[in-house]
C-alpha cells in the first residue's frame, strides 16, 4: 500500500496580520495532485489542523472541503488526529459524517488502533492513532510531585502503556503504523511551534514509541526531520513556513510503500505552493532595496528586511516601500551605533539569565524555562548572595 503522511496545517495562521489563506488553499489543491498522481491508498494527517482551537469557519471550511477532495468519496482512506492547537471535541464532532466518506477524525486518545483496509492491494494497516496526549486530554494526573525530571518520566511511561495496549493488535500480516503529535526528545524545533511542554516534562523519549510499528508518523516539529530511534520515526514538518526561523527550509510531505514485514524507506514529496520567508540585509542603504525589488529578487517571498542608514528613516520611505512591494513585513533600520553594538555583543559575558537558559535546554534535551521558573532562580541567587554577604 502506498501511505502519505502529513502535519502541522495550521490553518488560519496569519504572518504578522498578513493571511495566509490563499496559500493555504494553494497547498490544499497541490496535495490533492500530489496523492493523485502518486496514486496514495492511505492519507495520514498528524495533528495542527488549525492554529487555535476557535478556528475561524474559513479555515475549517478549507479542511472539510479538503479533506473531502481527498477521500475521493470513500475510494482513498483519511485518518486525521488532533494536535495541541485543536480542540479535540471540536475536530472529532462530525466523526460520524466523515466516516461514510473514508474519513477518521480522532480528537482525544483512544483504547483501540484503527484498522484501515486497502482495497487496491488487499491488505490492511493497523494504525495507532494517538492524538496529542495532554494531561487534560489524558483525563488523568500523572504525578502530584513538581519535579520536572520525575513528570517527563511519568509522562513517557503513560504515553508507552497507551501505545503498547494498542500495539498488541499488530500482526505480522499487517502494515503496522504508529501516528502521534508529540515532541519527541531529540526533534530540532523552530520558533513558530508554540510549546506543548511545560519545561521539559510534556516530552517523551523515543524509547515510548517503540512498540514495532514499520514507521512512526509524527505532527509538531515544522522543520521535516528523521528522528533517531530503533524505529523509523519522522516529523513531516509544516507545508508552509511559519516563521522568519523557518527560512530556507524545503517544505514537503512524506510518501511510503509498505508492506506487511517490509522495512520503510520514507521519500520527500517538495511542495511549492507556500510563499518562501526570506531575510534582506541591505548594507548599502535603501537604493539597495529598490535595486533588488527591479531586479525582481525573491520575487513573490515574504521579506524580513534589515536597512542600513546613516539617518532617521522617515514613515514616508517605510510606506514607499511597502507601496512598491507588499510581501515586507518587517522593515527595520539599522544605525552604525546599532551595527556596532551587534558586534560587540558576542564578546560581553553572558548574564546569570542566560547562563541557565543555555543549561536548562542541555538539561532537557532543548526545552526553554518558564520565566517564572527563571524568575524563582534568579531571585534565589539574589538570596543566596545576601546571605554570603551577612555571613560575612
Amino acid at each position: 500500500m502506498r501511505i502519505l503522511h502529513t502535519a502541522d496545517w495550521h490553518f488560519g495562521r496569519t504572518l504578522e496580520g498578513r493571511s495566509r489563506m490563499k496559500e493555504q488553499v494553494a497547498f490544499m489543491d497541490e496535495l490533492l495532485d500530489v496523492v493523485r498522481d502518486e496514486r496514495v491508498d492511505i492519507v495520514l494527517i498528524a495533528g495542527d489542523i488549525y492554529d487555535s482551537v476557535n478556528p475561524p469557519a474559513a479555515a475549517e471550511q478549507l479542511f472539510y472541503e479538503g479533506i473531502a477532495r481527498l477521500s475521493d468519496g470513500g475510494k482513498r482512506q483519511v485518518a486525521v488526529i488532533s494536535g495541541n492547537h485543536d480542540h479535540p471535541d471540536r475536530l472529532a464532532a462530525s466523526g460520524p459524517l466523515a466516516a461514510a466518506q473514508g474519513i477518521t477524525l480522532v480528537g482525544s486518545p483512544i483504547a483501540e488502533c484503527l484498522s484501515i483496509g486497502v482495497s487496491r492491494t488487499g491488505e490492511l494497516a493497523r494504525v495507532i492513532a494517538l492524538p496529542y496526549p495532554s494531561e487534560s486530554r489524558l483525563k488523568e494526573l500523572l504525578s502530584d510531585v513538581a519535579d520536572e525530571e520525575v513528570l517527563r518520566g511519568q509522562y513517557s511511561d503513560k504515553v508507552a502503556s497507551l501505545i503498547r495496549r494498542q500495539a498488541l493488535s499488530f500482526e505480522s500480516s499487517t502494515v503496522n503504523l504508529l501516528m502521534s503529535h508529540l515532541y519527541v526528545l531529540g526533534g530540532q524545533e523552530t520558533e513558530s511551534e508554540r510549546p506543548i511542554q511545560v519545561g521539559g516534562a510534556y516530552t517523551v523519549d523515543t524509547t515510548a514509541l517503540d512498540c514495532g510499528a514499520q514507521y512512526v508518523a509524527l505532527g509538531h516539529l515544522h522543520r521535516p526531520q528523521m528522528v533517531k530511534a530503533a524505529s523509523p520515526m519522522r516529523y513531516s514538518g509544516s507545508p508552509l513556513a511559519y516563521s522568519f526561523s523557518e527560512a530556507g527550509q524545503a517544505k514537503s510531505v512524506t510518501l511510503l510503500d509498505l508492506a506487511p514485514g517490509q522495512a520503510a524507506e520514507p521519500q520527500e514529496i517538495f511542495l511549492t505552493s507556500g510563499r518562501p520567508l526570506v531575510s534582506w540585509k541591505a548594507k548599502e542603504g535603501i537604493g539597495q532595496v529598490y535595486q533588488w525589488l527591479d531586479e525582481k529578487r525573491d520575487a513573490n517571498a515574504w521579506i524580513d528586511l534589515e536597512i542600513s542608514m546613516t539617518s532617521a528613516m522617515s514613515m514616508e520611505q517605510i510606506q514607499s516601500l511597502r507601496k512598491a512591494y507588499d510581501g515586507f513585513i518587517h522593515i527595520r533600520p539599522i544605525y552604525p551605533e546599532m551595527e556596532a553594538a551587534r558586534i560587540a555583543l558576542p564578546k560581553k559575558a553572558l548574564s546569570m539569565e542566560e547562563h541557565f537558559t543555555r543549561f536548562y535546554a542541555r538539561q532537557t534535551g532543548g526545552a526553554q524555562p518558564e520565566q517564572e521558573l527563571v524568575r524563582l532562580f534568579l531571585e534565589l541567587l539574589e538570596d543566596g548572595a545576601r546571605e554570603e554577604a551577612s555571613g560575612e
